[in-house]
């Protein structure tokens, strides 16, 4: 006889190990959401104090070409000063946006320094700080206060949760997931996506109920593509990765430049007064991670000349500050040269819509400078919200892939060192039981 099958019940044996795991994905969705929105308040507060406040009092312009030049290198010597004297983790030049763990004890030093570097115009965005700064505090806490979910869970929980929060969505965090191998092995996409999509989604309503923020820019409408648009688009994002891999491909030798002036504070006030002059040339448009400056950018009447300034300005900005190891991410000041290069694109040839130049043009340089397809394609579609583009794009990046496929990512590789005797072969280099980084 054929046994009797009996039902699965609503939720099936597969689905029932999923269910622990929602209410501290919330948790850390929403505590991520609140680290990023208070270290930016913290920063803004000091951003409006020294480039508003202090020049107001003193009789100085805020914009000035000698105030830009000092608080820059003031900016340089107290972000070295935190690296000298307070632990502050890793190189942040050999850091990609989502790493191992960090150590609780240089989460200070990193918060320290990455309000240095958003409220001092350095050329560098929140992303890899806040993303550190969530990892590490999930990593070390969640599984003390919710013993049955292990550390790597919280770890996915709070990448997912500070990325949604971030870009104000969790389809970023879904994205950029569905390119690693998060989660247990053998388990369906979804299944391994469950718990970081919740903290994404909890992440991204946090911020957006808060602060509302927004990447997208006011371009003219665009109507519907056309094979010319899907050409143009695929020409603008090629060209975009391959300016992009130039900058990756000087890292390297810029990073290796710097570490020639080994005292951190010399190496970083160096680096700040180099900046400082960047900023004079190139004004205070070129200031900063970029978000709110390419608003006002796009607002701004910039002939071809001056947008093309713009561009190699912020994009030598980007490789100084990197590369001297100022704390903050690369990802959000390339999305503001993206849109100057594509401004100049529909500048020099007006046929190509202004949405298809800066979007393929985000499109290309996000690719060069983190090598993820889906995090490139989502970044332009958001910076130019048109769903008619999204055809254009998804074509558009695949030329720019055969460019960059294969090629390191904007991120110093350091030799990990031999493992001990009797260690763990585990890709971070840790033994288990060290609650983050050594």
């Amino acid at each position: 006889m054929v046994g009797r099958v009996r039902p699965a019940g609503v939720i099936t044996p597969q689905a029932r190990p999923l269910l622990p795991l929602v209410l501290p994905a919330v948790g850390v969705g929403v505590l991520s959401s609140l680290v990023l929105l208070v270290v930016s308040a913290v920063a803004e507060r000091l951003f409006r104090l020294v480039w508003n406040t202090l020049p107001a009092a003193l009789g100085v312009a805020g914009g000035s070409p000698w105030w830009t030049i000092g608080v820059l290198t003031a900016a340089g010597a107290l972000a070295g000063l935190v690296l000298w004297k307070v632990p502050s983790g890793p190189d942040p030049a050999t850091e990609s946006l989502v790493g191992p763990p960090l150590p609780v004890r240089v989460l200070p030093g990193v918060t320290l320094g990455a309000v240095v570097t958003l409220a001092g115009g350095i050329s560098l965005g929140p992303e890899n700080p806040i993303t550190a700064i969530n990892v590490a505090l999930a990593f070390a806490l969640g599984p003390r206060l919710v013993p049955g979910v292990p550390g790597a869970a919280f770890s996915g929980f709070a990448a997912a949760g500070t990325i949604g929060a971030l870009f104000g969505t969790p389809v970023a965090a879904a994205l950029i997931l569905s390119e690693s191998a998060a989660g247990p092995a053998g388990r369906p996409l979804w299944d391994r996506l469950f718990g970081p999509l919740i903290a994404a989604g909890a992440g991204a309503t946090t911020t957006v109920a808060v602060a509302n923020p927004s990447l997208a820019i006011p371009l003219p409408a665009y109507t519907a593509p056309t094979p010319m648009d899907a050409a143009g688009a695929a020409v603008v994002a090629t060209v975009a990765c391959a300016l992009g891999l130039v900058v990756v491909t000087l890292f390297p030798a810029a990073y290796k430049l710097f570490r020639l002036v080994p005292h951190p504070v010399a190496r970083l006030a160096a680096a700040g007064l180099l900046l400082g002059v960047l900023g004079a040339i190139g004004g205070r448009i070129t200031l900063f991670k970029g978000l709110d400056q390419m608003k006002e950018l796009v607002a701004g009447h910039h002939t071809a000349a001056g947008l093309l300034l713009i561009l190699v300005v912020k994009l030598v900005a980007v490789l100084v500050a990197a590369s001297a190891a100022f704390v903050g991410g690369r990802i959000f000041p390339v999305v503001f040269a993206g849109v100057a290069l594509g401004l100049l694109v529909h500048a020099l040839l007006p046929a190509v819509p202004a949405a298809v130049a800066v979007s393929s043009a985000v499109l290309g340089l996000v690719l060069a400078v983190t090598q993820q397809g889906w995090l490139s394609l989502f970044t332009a579609a958001v910076v130019v919200t048109d769903p008619a583009l999204i055809p254009v794009l998804c074509l558009a990046v695949l030329p720019a892939w055969l460019l960059v496929s294969g090629r390191p990512a904007m991120v110093v590789q350091e030799s990990p060192p031999p493992p001990a005797k009797g260690g763990s072969s585990r890709p971070d280099g840790g033994t288990g039981d060290e609650g983050g980084r050594p």
